[in-house]
């Protein structure tokens, strides 16, 4: 029962989140905001749904390392498993911004977490954890980051080509009126609330059963679930032609993961560390620097296939690692 339940809550989930993103497009387009804004802040928070409320649930519940484990499996996830499998079907390009702003941007956020969790390493502190402060200087970021995203939109809006859409332009709720809209998108949020608790829940209990540490049950079997929205979206970008779109779903996502959903976990309660290490921290902050590493290897600025199989090995063995231990 226990495993139907996981099951069912992880279908709410996608079917959740699958729902709002597109009630949540349909508005914005409705309020007449750009496609670049619409893409990177409410596609981006839309996917990225499920590891929010996954991890909201999980700081209610005081279950802190679980929403720690999930955020930064879901990041090794997007960016080994889903980068991987991309660019084995369609290897993609790197562009200049990626390089100058996006990837570093990711790398830097990674070693931030890691340095806002060590906090053992300061005198008359024994314990590591992510504190309320730590969590509203995370919001804090995340809002300078939003801002930046609103002005970079304005003075590229000229000229910056029409992104293409990660599925289908017609929707449920395209065309649809607002007194449609506003209550489809919240039908769709309490889908996924409940759907979020039911998968948590179960995820726990499984995690007991088997003896498994609540790390380790988080950074495969929940982060991974809380990932298929974006692996999802990455395979249909990757065989419609457009892997580029995949690359900046996952670095939104990522980012996202890291300032959003573990500030506002933060805030809600102190996240304490029991079980993530420093292996951990040195795998999330290798997935990004790699990303930004192949960019220089093999064909100049392309991810290749040889490169998303390496991507796809190192996944492997980290869960093979984290399932053995």
């Amino acid at each position: 029962m226990t495993y139907l339940i996981l099951i069912a809550g992880l279908a709410m989930l996608l079917f959740g989140a699958d729902k709002l993103v597109d009630a949540s497009v349909a508005i914005a387009k409705r309020a007449q905001l750009s496609d670049f804004v619409i893409g990177v802040t409410i596609v981006g928070m839309g996917t990225s749904a499920p590891e929010l409320f996954v991890s909201l649930s999980s700081a209610i519940s005081g279950h802190g390392d679980l929403a720690l484990g999930n955020v930064m499996g879901s990041n090794i996830c997007n960016t080994l498993l889903i980068l991987g499998v991309t660019a084995v079907i369609l290897p993609f390009g790197i562009t200049h911004s990626n390089l100058r702003r996006d990837i570093p941007f990711s790398i830097i956020l990674s070693f931030l977490l890691m340095l806002l969790c060590c906090d053992s390493i300061f005198p008359h502190i024994d314990e590591d954890e992510i504190g309320r402060l730590d969590g509203f200087f995370l919001l804090l970021v995340f809002l300078c980051y939003i801002g930046y995203t609103f002005l970079a939109s304005k003075q590229n809006a000229a000229p910056e080509p029409e992104q293409p859409a990660d599925k289908p332009d017609k929707t449920f709720f395209t065309g649809r009126p607002m007194w449609v809209l506003v209550p489809g998108a919240i039908v769709s949020l309490a889908v996924l609330l409940t759907g979020g608790n039911l998968f948590l829940d179960s995820a726990v209990e499984i995690a007991k059963e088997l003896g498994m540490s609540e790390k380790t049950i988080s950074i495969t079997i929940v982060a991974l679930g809380t990932s298929l929205p974006e692996l999802i979206t990455c395979i249909i970008a990757a065989r419609k032609g457009n892997p580029q779109l995949a690359l900046g779903n996952v670095l939104g996502s990522n980012v996202f993961n890291v300032m959003l959903i573990l500030g506002i976990s933060a805030m809600i309660s102190p996240i304490v560390l029991k079980d993530i290490n420093m292996i951990d921290f040195g795998v999330l902050i290798l997935s990004s620097v790699l990303t930004f590493i192949f960019a220089f290897t093999l064909r100049r600025n392309v991810i290749d296939r040889a490169e998303g199989a390496l991507l796809l090995i190192l996944y492997a063995a980290y869960t093979g690692w984290l399932l053995w231990g």
